[in-house]
């Protein structure tokens, strides 16, 4: 090029310049990247790490957590220049309630000192605080010893499950492949009077692609474990950084439409 011409055009090439997200996801889960990138504003990458999860079941997750990959993958991911850390798995972050979830978060920080540390059961109760949500509905894919620990980890919040519904699965590739039509109908379904909210649980369950036909169709906020964990990612670092569509949640936290990535 001649020292005269003009530079040409560039296209965007997902640099998050805007705000890096580090996310610890388990290695047979194909879900919360995609749907993260999809509700990402240009501007806002999602760096992995992975971890192996035997089986979607209380010993599995438990195994899961107790190996040592679990620190390796937060070691390793700290190494880049990421702004927040956000561990993807919601059942293994409220497994054993809130104290857990909070000592889980410490650890983090510990391993990977510098970026902003968030876990899926964390932004769980920030979303949920952030609409309000008083009373909720309940939708997993978990069996039903991680279900009830799902309702047990919202209750002891403030959250009463007024209504619930799970798919029992316990492969986490099985997960995924839940059709986004089937779960569109299973919170319909499960949604009750008395619910202020309704929350989706789990990062390998599609459903970000539904929230906004969901709330239209309910009248009332719609939470999903992934969802959050964005929106969290974002709320922590002060990022307005979201694409439009994926829910009320990200009401405060939308992209101008320059920035929104969209064609």
């Amino acid at each position: 090029m001649k020292p005269n011409d003009p530079r040409p055009a560039f296209r965007y090439d997902g640099d998050g310049y805007k705000a890096r997200i580090g996310l610890i996801f388990m290695a047979s889960s194909v879900v919360m990247e995609a749907e993260m990138w999809a509700m990402a504003a240009e501007g806002v990458a999602v760096h992995t790490a992975r971890i192996k999860l035997p089986k979607v079941t209380v010993e599995g997750i438990q195994e899961m957590m107790n190996a040592p990959q679990l620190e390796e993958a937060a070691r390793l991911l700290g190494s880049a220049p990421i702004d927040v850390l956000c561990f993807g798995g919601t059942s293994a972050s409220f497994l054993h309630g809130t104290a857990y979830d909070v000592a889980l978060s410490r650890k983090l920080a510990a391993w990977a000192p510098g970026p902003k540390i968030t876990t899926a059961s964390t932004a769980t109760l920030a979303a949920l605080a952030a609409v309000r949500a008083g009373k909720v509905a309940l939708v997993t894919p978990y069996v039903d010893g991680v279900h009830a620990r799902a309702i047990r980890f919202l209750e002891e919040n403030g959250h009463k499950v007024v209504s619930s519904r799970n798919l029992g699965i316990d492969k986490d590739q099985a997960l995924a492949e839940v059709p986004l039509e089937q779960i569109y109908d299973l919170v319909r379904e499960t949604d009750h009077p008395d619910a202020t909210a309704v929350f989706i649980s789990c990062t390998n369950f599609r459903s970000a692609g539904a929230i906004e036909a969901l709330e239209t169709a309910l009248g009332k906020p719609v939470v999903s474990a992934v969802q959050a964990s964005f929106w969290h990612c974002l709320e922590v670092l002060d990022v307005n950084g979201a694409k439009p569509g994926y829910g009320s949640l990200f009401a405060r936290r939308m992209a101008s439409p320059k920035a929104s990535g969209a064609a």
